[in-house]
């Protein structure tokens, strides 16, 4: 029996204890950095497995190691934990919008199920180094105000888990990180050639409260500063180049005021994603100045909180051949779909990719609208069994043979950061609380 039949049957063994991870997680769902009963179970498995957890303590998530017992390079497998918000699909948390449209219940499962394999007797013959098995929190970019709560509080300093865990030290040994997302369509495998990166926003714009009937005049509407903001945005949509797969999309998050008063506070949130940093950084300027103008057309204050959201993900071009022939291995080339374009949509794991030689492809087993009401798990196999299979020979090809797989990988790695402190150095000056307009005698200043 070669050593991919070998791991292909001992992820099969697991098959029980992988679904019942994926079932209770599904029902119960929770978004980024709220985690703990997702948390819980995964630690309970994980602990009944012999593994001895790293935590991060006050956020949901934790890693685990597993070591071969000889020398060589550390390969990072992860999963992620959080839920979308969909309050109209038929199975969600019905006090709180939550539920796994996205899949990390899958591939929370299948990440438990490669490390339980990868634990039995004969998995780690022939390999060197060490592997980790990562449960990230809050790769869904939610609820804005909480994460800023909570980095005001000084709890988390970034809004994404896996930067989070960057921070925290929890991938200062990784040489080689990976993960499957759980995904659909007709193959079992997709590659792509990377996803956008993204800013994250907060808009207030502030008035004048008056009676709207008797004395409108008195009053500066927010409500109207917004609409004219958002306008704005639209009318610079057609400046974005499409090579950069630029996308902004606002929304209108709250408004303070009644029927017959002028709102004096109308907040919105919104992304400003982009396929290359530069063009994120000098797009998201763009954006800014727009949201500025609707304020200055009504005389209103705007602030704007920019955050560091996610950078692109460049997959390494070395793991995804090795991705790529492990997939092939596995399924058939047939049932691999190799998709060289960019996708529109943000993760974390392009934080990881900045850094790290990291691939993240996708896997199967999912029917309905990524983030939709119609959303579930059609195919257990392909979505948790396969996918569990692919960490397994993905970290079991890297490392053996003295490594040769990884240790070419690591020789020819092409990451725009050569260390996690000068990337978060880097990533620190996005930041910024801008007071986009003030009214002086002589006139009007705007920052942006």
């Amino acid at each position: 029996m070669n050593r991919q039949e070998m791991l292909n049957r001992l992820v099969e063994a697991e098959r029980e204890r992988m679904r019942e991870a994926e079932r209770t997680i599904w029902q119960h769902p929770e978004t980024g950095f709220r985690e703990w009963k997702t948390h819980a179970t995964l630690k309970q498995a994980m602990e009944e497995l012999g593994y001895t957890l790293r935590e991060a303590g006050d956020i949901p998530g934790f890693r685990a190691e597993l070591d071969t017992g000889r020398p060589g390079p550390t390969v990072a497998l992860l999963a992620e934990m959080d839920s979308v918000i969909c309050a109209s699909h038929p199975e969600c948390d019905r006090e709180t919008g939550a539920v796994h449209a996205c899949g990390h219940h899958a591939q929370s499962a299948a990440l438990l199920g490669a490390a339980a394999a990868l634990r039995q007797p004969g998995a780690l013959d022939g390999l060197c180094g060490r592997i980790l098995f990562v449960e990230v929190p809050a790769e869904e970019l939610l609820e804005l105000e909480y994460r800023e709560e909570l980095r005001k509080k000084g709890v988390i300093r970034y809004f994404g888990g896996k930067l989070e865990f960057m921070r925290r030290g929890f991938f200062d040994d990784a040489d080689l990180c990976l993960m499957l997302h759980t995904g659909g369509g007709t193959h079992a495998f997709s590659l792509n050639g990377g996803m956008n990166g993204c800013i994250v926003k907060q808009i207030a714009y502030r008035g004048r409260t008056a009676h709207a009937g008797g004395a409108p005049q008195q009053g500066i509407n927010s409500l109207y500063a917004a609409s004219m903001g958002l306008q704005a945005v639209n009318a610079i949509r057609e400046t974005f180049r499409d090579q950069d797969h630029v996308r902004v999309h606002p929304i209108m998050t709250g408004r303070v005021g009644t029927v017959n008063n002028i709102p004096d506070l109308t907040t919105l949130e919104s992304y400003v994603r982009a396929s290359n940093i530069k063009m994120l950084l000098e797009n998201n300027r763009k954006v800014n100045r727009a949201f500025i103008s609707g304020a200055l057309a009504l005389g209103a204050e705007v602030t704007i909180l920019d955050r560091p959201g996610y950078a692109p993900v460049n997959n390494d071009e070395n793991m995804y051949d090795l991705s790529r022939r492990v997939m092939e291995s596995l399924v058939g080339k047939e049932n691999v779909r190799i998709n060289p374009g960019f996708e529109g949509g943000s993760t974390d794991m392009g934080d990881i990719s900045c850094v790290f030689p990291a691939i993240h492809p996708n896997g199967s087993g999912a029917v309905g609208k990524g983030h939709g009401d119609d959303y579930r798990i059609a195919d257990f196999d392909s979505a948790v069994v396969l996918a569990a299979q692919y960490l397994c020979n993905m970290a079991g090809t890297l490392l053996a043979d003295g490594a040769k797989e990884a240790e070419y990988i690591l020789a020819n790695r092409h990451t725009l950061y050569q260390s996690i402190p000068e990337y978060l150095a880097s990533i620190d000056r996005i930041a910024a609380d801008i007071n986009g307009v003030t009214y002086t005698e002589q006139g009007a200043q705007i920052r942006y």
